[in-house]
């Protein structure tokens, strides 16, 4: 069965994005001589979330550890959990969410670091619900009855954005989800055809900019100090090779705490990866990186996710966490 599971992960996986999963498999990096430099392959989207990896790799945290990281962007943590499963990457990132339904499909997943979290702060985090400056959603509760741009359906986007809309009183079953990519929700949502999305940075500042009104943070909505994304591996890998799962959780907290403290290096270490440029960078909302999980936070999803009928059955997260 699990078998089973994994092919249709991997056969969706191929539908969405030759790109990121086309690629030859690569072996497992394997521990032992501590003179050696394990090859670690990583899938992670190329996105704000992910600057504490890349700002690590600079500052040589990851190198000190005997590990070489090879980071492959993919569009989403939907693509990453079969590559990870199959071997192509030793590691991925994703949202929690996906890692919650990949554990209900019996799947195999085991998150081994935090990856961000909400900043915690009404109006000022790093995503939120846009409108138009003229549009008569005043706040989330008039979402009801409207449609809403997300970047995947049935997933963390559309649990958040029905916490804020349940949470302004309004009535979350009456949102209609349309999936649109990040860089086409700002000109959906200025045609009319779609009444409001649910944006990250650098769309959110870039839009607020264009005079788009933010009317709800739906990370902060959903729970205190929402954990948004984390790292994760294969059971497989922590049972083959628990040697580089330690190095790399370790690698990662030092990567968080140092990303958490120096926001002026993040900010410059995005034009490394992302098109962001130094001026747009200097502007932006940056998410939180604690070190450690909110597993409080990451329970109240999980009921979220049962409430909205998207996961079958609550989520083993003794499991599933680390």
């Amino acid at each position: 069965m699990r078998r089973r599971h994994i092919a249709l992960f991997l056969s969706a996986c191929l539908l969405v994005t030759a790109s990121a999963c086309g690629e030859d498999k690569k072996p497992a990096a394997s521990a032992g001589d501590p003179a050696k430099v394990d090859q670690v392959n990583i899938g992670i989207i190329p996105i704000v979330d992910v600057a504490p990896i890349y700002l690590g790799s600079q500052k040589g945290f990851f190198e000190s550890r005997h590990m070489k990281l090879n980071l492959t962007p993919a569009q989403g943590g939907a693509v990453i959990v079969p590559s990870v499963l199959s071997g192509q990457y030793q590691f991925g990132f994703s949202n929690i969410v996906s890692l919650m339904l990949a554990q209900s499909k019996n799947l195999p997943v085991k998150v081994v670091s935090n990856g961000n979290n909400s900043t915690g702060v009404d109006g000022k985090d790093f995503g939120s619900v846009v409108v138009k400056a003229d549009s008569p959603i005043k706040s989330a509760a008039d979402l009801a009855g409207k449609k809403v741009a997300i970047n995947t359906l049935k997933n963390i986007s559309d649990t958040v954005v029905r916490a804020s809309v349940r949470k302004a009183g309004g009535d979350p079953s009456k949102v209609t989800f349309v999936e649109l990519a990040f860089p086409d929700m700002g000109p959906a949502v200025a045609a009319g055809r779609v009444d409001a999305a649910f944006v990250v940075e650098p769309f959110q500042t870039a839009l607020r900019k264009q005079g788009m009104r933010s009317v709800a943070s739906s990370w902060v909505d959903a729970a205190p100090n929402l954990t948004v994304a984390t790292y994760f591996t294969s059971k497989d890998l922590v049972a083959k090779n628990p040697d580089l799962v330690k190095r790399f959780t370790e690698a990662m907290k030092e990567s968080l705490a140092y990303a958490d403290a120096h926001p002026d290096e993040v900010r410059k270490v995005l034009s490394s990866y992302t098109q962001i440029t130094a001026d747009a960078a200097a502007e932006l909302t940056l998410p939180k990186w604690p070190a450690d999980i909110n597993r409080a936070s990451v329970q109240t999803l999980a009921d979220l996710g049962v409430s909205d009928g998207l996961l079958p059955s609550k989520p083993d997260l003794n499991a599933l966490l680390p």
